[in-house]
């Protein structure tokens, strides 16, 4: 628990060429306040993209890939799909559109029956032309690139949750949980193992963020996001090293996700949330011409504490935010893209004096409430691809320099009859130069994704009175196949080989290599209906970097920390009929020798044995203009054979147990209307050491109304209730909760987004 220092209303403009029209904007400004917006109307005037790499494949196996990327629901009959191969999809484009380039040529199309649900019909024979002959399409054998426990939250998902932080973006799945209710100390929990110990990228750049323990891991603005991709466990070779526990890929959104082809933009949003207040207020502006094309985004916030659910004020809350995103690209008439963007996200404000907590009594009365921190973010990528490419010939290259730096006063003990507390500023920095160079083969019944990758990692720490350093060089080679040999079944299996160099804070130096390989694969037991899948992964992880701020150059490394390696297993069965889908898995992870330093002399090669383990269900049905979705997740968390706390578990793993949600919205098409809810439900949970105490279940339930005016389809506003019976608690991932004396962070009480926005 202790280290060295512990001694809404949304406006959203998109302007294209022409300016916005008077009327317009006078409606927009009398009421902003009063009205929202559909996202999904939205969408229709500056669709969402996605990236797709899908070849060609049988068509039910498409349509799997397909559903799994974007969320959309497709019906069809066994007859209709049985012997039709679908089409290849890459390139960054709508579902829709990448729907219509699946099934080009095959004969079948398709019918929308709501804004993400769509059924499968036979497409009318072309009439011949006199003398010219009707071909059938032609056919190639291939594998879409899927796996085994990935979770996507898709652009519409994102669009639909109005996410204000990094918690908002995973709701409604039980099985990812996020600590804390302020950003920049919010981590993330995968089947309740935390989130360094997964590859964690942005736009495909490693993210080292191992700053500070009281801090968040990986603070994003969620208005930036365009995709979040997470591979729970099993994660395939090319996700890259350290995916220990899986991975989490984070995309932004670029130029072609709001415009369709040429011209020119602007995008204006404003969030108000009453319970603080606070004002956050996006811009942005962006172009394409001829294969050039720029993007410019700048977030800001500012607001005041929030009220929990029993009225009290949180200190350390307030919303003092700046981010910014900006994309540069060009692509030539040969398909050749070479892309820059660089992000960054900084949070300055006074905060917890332990970020993540709310109050720890018993504690010397000159440590301050709160604090103020510092915290910031930056990420910059260089990227190449071809989107053009042929069968043996689709390659990716990225180059790319992430850094995460933390300011905070360390407050000394006062002198002997002095009730003053002198300080000074600590400043933790974790720094990742990397990098990889792949390609795609396209071998007829699949593909195989072989490459390098390499990174340079550092952590350091310094004050006026001391400074210390570690650091990770690590170069790696990998194979990734991804198979469908036959029409029912697809494989994907792969081989990656890693060779780290450590360096201590003594400036000591340990050599280490080793080898992760992973397989896994889905069956289709009733081909369109029943899927079983399974998959089986081993990681090497080399030898992580400690923590900046407990950094010790007096550390006794002895014959050097061990490096750290896990297993993880899962399967499960997927059943879809006519809208209808039900899902369960299995799933166990285990790491071994996960470092776990402390400040203390002799803790900085001390390592824990973690394993999670537990199961996913849930059921969910589509029709015309809605959806009602549940999942239910039971996750049991150990270190070293005892139940897991969250103090012995900083930077491995945290208390989960059970928990439901339940999501569900409409569309009412004739009043340009949607409206939708989100309930989570979390069990009590008592599987503690002794002497804890039980961590509370608690219920929330959000609630939000969208409509757009017809007559100016380009405005529209939202209203988002939060908490809606202002209930009292702290997210189960949120530290400390099982100690008496540990005041956690609760969340926000009741609230109320009103969002507003604008397209001209």
């Amino acid at each position: 628990m202790l280290g060295r220092t512990d001694t809404g209303s949304t406006v959203n403009a998109r302007v294209r060429k022409a300016a916005a029209p008077p009327l317009l904007a006078a409606l927009l400004a009398s009421i902003a306040p009063m009205v929202l917006t559909s996202p999904v109307a939205a969408q229709t005037s500056a669709p969402a993209g996605v990236s797709f790499a899908l070849p060609a494949q049988p068509l039910p196996a498409a349509i799997d890939a397909f559903s799994r990327q974007t969320g959309w629901q497709i019906g069809y009959s066994s007859s209709l799909a049985a012997g039709v191969m679908a089409r290849p999809v890459t390139g960054t484009m709508t579902p829709s559109q990448a729907l219509d380039t699946l099934l080009a040529g095959t004969g079948v199309t398709y019918r929308l029956t709501g804004p993400s649900t769509a059924t499968l019909v036979a497409a009318p024979a072309p009439a011949p032309q006199d003398g010219a002959a009707v071909l059938p399409p032609v056919t190639i054998s291939a594998a879409g690139q899927w796996e085994v426990s990935r979770t996507t939250i898709t652009p519409e998902e994102i669009e639909r949750k109005n996410p204000q932080d990094i918690r908002d973006v995973f709701k409604g799945e039980p099985g990812i949980r996020v600590g804390s209710s302020i950003p920049m100390s919010q981590k993330v929990y995968v089947n309740g193992v935390e989130e360094t110990n997964l590859a964690v990228s942005i736009d495909g750049s490693r993210q080292n963020n191992k700053v500070f323990h009281h801090n968040g891991t990986t603070l994003l603005d969620p208005a930036f996001l365009k995709v979040v991709r997470v591979d729970a466990g099993v994660a395939p070779a090319d996700a890259g090293p350290g995916a220990l526990a899986g991975a989490i890929a984070y995309e932004t959104k670029d130029a072609r996700d709001l415009l369709a082809g040429d011209g020119v933009g602007a995008f204006l949003k404003s969030t108000f949330n009453t319970n603080g207040p606070s004002l956050v207020t996006s811009a942005a502006g962006y172009g394409r011409q001829q294969g050039v094309e720029g993007l410019a985004y700048l977030t800001f916030g500012k607001g005041g504490e929030y009220a929990d659910g029993d009225g009290h004020h949180v200190a350390g809350t307030r919303t003092d935010l700046i981010s910014g995103l900006g994309k540069v690209a060009m692509e030539t008439r040969g398909g050749h893209r070479l892309q820059l963007s660089h992000e960054r996200v900084h949070d300055d404000a006074a905060r917890p004096y332990r970020a993540n907590i709310g109050f720890i009594s018993g504690r010397p009365g000159w440590e301050p409430r709160v604090r103020d921190y510092s915290m910031d973010r930056q990420n910059t990528v260089l990227t190449y691809t071809d989107t053009q490419p042929t069968a043996l010939w689709n390659p990716k290259l990225v180059l790319a320099y992430g850094r995460t730096h933390i300011e905070t006063p360390i407050y000394l003990r006062p002198a002997a009859g002095s009730s003053t507390s002198g300080s000074y500023p600590g400043n933790g920095k974790t720094t990742s130069f990397n990098g990889k160079a792949e390609n795609v083969f396209d071998v007829g019944f699949g593909t195989v994704t072989a490459g390098a990758d390499f990174y340079r990692d550092e952590a350091t720490y310094n004050d006026p009175t001391f400074a210390a350093g570690e650091r990770a060089t690590n170069a790696g080679l990998y194979a990734q196949a991804r198979l469908a040999p036959i029409e029912r079944l697809r494989l994907s299996f792969g081989l990656r080989g890693d060779r780290q160099l450590f360096r201590g804070t003594t400036g000591e130096d340990w050599d280490n290599a080793g080898v992760s390989r992973n397989i896994s694969g889905e069956f289709d037991l009733l081909p369109g209906h029943l899927i079983a899948k399974a998959g089986y992964s081993h990681s090497w992880g080399g030898i992580p970097l400690a923590e900046n701020f407990i950094l010790n150059t007096a550390w006794r490394y002895g014959g050097g920390p061990r490096p750290v390696s896990s297993d993880n297993v899962t399967a499960g069965l997927e059943a879809r009929y006519q809208g209808f889908s039900v899902e369960g898995r299995l799933f166990r992870t285990k790491l071994d020798d996960a470092r776990a330093a402390r400040f203390a002399v002799t803790s900085g090669t001390l390592t824990h044995d973690v394993r999670s383990e537990g199961y996913e269900i849930g059921a969910g049905y589509a029709w015309p203009d809605s959806f009602v979705r549940a999942k239910f997740a039971d996750i049991d968390v150990t270190i070293d054979g005892k139940p897991v706390d969250s103090d012995i578990g900083t930077y491995l793993a945290t208390p989960v147990g059970k928990a439901l949600t339940l999501t569900g919205g409409h569309t009412i098409q004739r009043w340009n209307l949607t409206v939708g809810a989100d309930l989570e439900y979390v069990w009590d949970y008592d599987k503690l050491q002794a002497g804890q105490q039980s961590l509370d279940g608690y219920t929330v339930v959000n609630l939000f109304v969208e409509h757009r005016i017809p007559q100016y389809s380009d405005l529209a506003l939202r209203l988002d209730v939060r908490n809606l019976f202002d209930a009292t608690y702290a997210d189960r991932a949120t530290y400390g909760q099982e100690f008496d004396t540990v005041t956690p962070l609760y969340q926000p009480g009741r609230a109320f987004l009103i969002s507003a926005s604008a397209t001209f």
